[in-house]
This record gives structure tokens, sequence and C-alpha cells, in this order.
């Protein structure tokens, strides 16, 4: 292992429906390249066969081209990390197998990555970085967490959702308004238009730091119903009014966590990560709050909130500098603990 010499970690991402490789060197991004599947759109959602298939299609062309992007050969790679978990687990599998086969040709070290664990690691992509100690708020169409981020091995969950995740409840929200998938950033883009107290969406009353979404989504369900009897154009009449006032209630819901989270801790670095850190409603609601309670406020370029392999390859960097390798018996799994 070389420690205090240039280090070259290949990082690959394949959890869901989007197919990545990136190359960091001494942890800075060199290259980050993103295939995305259209082909489920047709289907409103992940349809999770036709994604393993996409990324035996798009993984090699993919690792080529962050190769061939970060201008290094393969010769040059000191480990490759890969998402073991959590995800689809046909999708996952692809990217195992491949990262395996590839250490293996190299004979260089395997280093097995946690999603939500890289999500969080995704504000040390970039400059200024926070220091440790921090709080992340973690969002996205699976998981929605309290981080307490001690340094980057070493990280507890505070809160988590107790059922659906908070992406979830926009893409289902998006979907009772009859929007195309994925209806999460739709709604974000018809919110700007709106009028975010129009309507009233009851906030779970859930103890300590945890969350919970399905009972704003049932909330969102019965007051569609009750005003389409009412009113057949009920939806296309106050769409804006309707985006915004369920996305204020989302995001009322997170950041009223974060806060009781900030005040139980003392922690005043705060860090947002996940595909859902994206919206800009919930970017600019945490810049206020973190303007009011003076935060140290740290978010991901756009380009590292989804899905990516940047966040893989920078937590890949930080566990091979601390000695970490995975054997090749490793394996991936669609639910796995941190």
């Amino acid at each position: 292992m070389k420690r205090g010499e240039d280090t070259y970690i290949l990082g690959i991402e394949s959890s869901c429906d989007e197919t990545s490789a990136a190359v960091c060197h001494n942890g800075k991004i060199l290259s980050n390249i993103i295939a995305t599947q259209a082909v489920h759109t047709q289907y409103g959602g992940v349809v999770p066969e036709l994604a393993s298939r996409a990324h035996m299609q798009n993984i090699v062309p993919v690792v080529d081209q962050a190769i061939v992007d970060a201008g290094i050969t393969l010769d040059q790679l000191d480990a490759i990390a890969f998402t073991s978990s959590p995800g689809l687990i046909g999708a996952l599998l692809v990217g195992t197998g491949f990262a395996k086969s590839l250490a293996l040709s190299l004979d260089i070290p395997l280093i097995a990555v946690h999603h939500m664990q890289a999500h969080v690691l995704s504000n040390l992509i970039a400059d200024p970085q926070p220091e440790f100690p921090f709080l992340c708020l973690t969002v996205s169409g699976g998981h929605t967490q309290i981080v307490l981020c001690k340094d980057a091995l070493n990280m507890e969950i505070l809160g988590e959702t107790l059922d659906d995740a908070a992406g979830e409840a926009f893409d289902k929200t998006a979907k009772l308004l009859g929007l195309p998938y994925p209806g999460g950033p739709l709604i974000d883009r018809y919110a700007k238009e709106g009028d975010p107290k129009k309507f009233h969406f009851p906030e779970p009353q859930i103890e300590g730091l945890n969350f919970s979404f399905s009972g704003v989504k049932t909330s969102i369900l019965y007051f569609l119903q009750k005003q389409l009897k009412a009113d057949p154009d009920f939806i296309s009449h106050h769409l804006p009014d309707i985006c915004a006032s369920a996305q204020y209630c989302i995001v009322n819901i997170l950041l009223h966590k974060l806060k009781k989270a900030s005040l139980q801790t003392g922690i005043k670095t705060i860090c947002l990560a996940g595909g859902v850190s994206a919206n800009k409603g919930l970017r600019n609601a945490i810049q206020e709050m973190a303007e009011k309670y003076q935060w140290k406020l740290f978010i991901p370029e756009m380009e590292y909130c989804t899905d990516n392999a940047a966040m893989i390859a920078v937590t890949g960097y930080h566990r091979f500098l601390a000695g970490f390798s995975s054997p090749l018996t490793v394996s991936a799994s669609a639910r796995a603990a941190w």
C-alpha cells in the first residue's frame, strides 16, 4: 500500500439505474462518467431486470471512458472501490462482479463501499470540506437519515425513516398528480410557481430523530380524492400550489428533525447529501435555516447529489488509506447494515 504517494482509485457505482465510474487521485476527482437508463421512463419507475441488463451493456464503456478522461492507464490504479450495498441486487451484482474481475486481473485491492456512507462522504469531494464531526441529512428515494459523521470511517445513524423515504414521498405525490416519472424534480419545478401555504398537510408527530412519510402520502391522497370529487379539474387548476404545499410539508419534516439533532448534539457543521439534496426547495430552505442558526453548511455540487461513482471512489480512497480491503469472496447485498 502506498501511503503519502500518488494514489489512484477507480470507483464503480451500479446500485440502481445509473452506471457510473470515476477515478480519484489522492482524493481529488479526475473523472466521473454516468450512463443513465431512459428505458424506465415508459414504465413509471425502475424495472430491476431492465436495470441489470443496461448495467451489463454500459459498464465496460463507462469504465473505459473514466480511465481515458482521467488521463491514466489501468496499471496505475491502486485499488478498485465499488458499491456493495444497498440497492437492487441484480444491479449490484453487475458492478460487484466487474470490480472483482478487474481487481483480480490487476492484482490490486478490492474495496466494498456502502452506498449511503458514500453519499455522506460526497461532501469531501470538493473544497471547502467540512471539518469533523458533522451532521449529514441524507435524503434519497430509498433512504432518509440523519448521520453523525465523526470521521471518514466512523459514522452513526441518529435518526432514519420508520417507513417511506422522503424521495418516495415526492415521487408518489407526483404520480398522484399524473406527472411522468421521475416526478420528484417536476414537483420541485412546479413548486417555484406556487404558494407553499395554500394547502396544509399535517406533519407526523414522531418522537426522537426518526422520520415518517407514509402519513404524508396518505394525507395528500385523501386531499386530492376529496377535491377531485368537487372539481374534476382541481389538479390542473391548482398544480403549482399543490406541488408547493406538498414540498413545503416534506421539507419542513426534514428540517425540523435536523434542527433538533443539531441542538441535541451541539454540532453546527451541517451537510446535505443524497438524490433529494438536488431539490432546490430543500436547498433554499436549509440555507435559510443555516443563516438563522449560524450553521456551517455544506452541499455537494448537483453532479454529486444523485448516484455517482465519484462518491464511491472518494470513500474507497479513505478506506484504502486506513488499510481496509475486501476479500474476493465479498458479496453484494440489497439491504445491509452499516
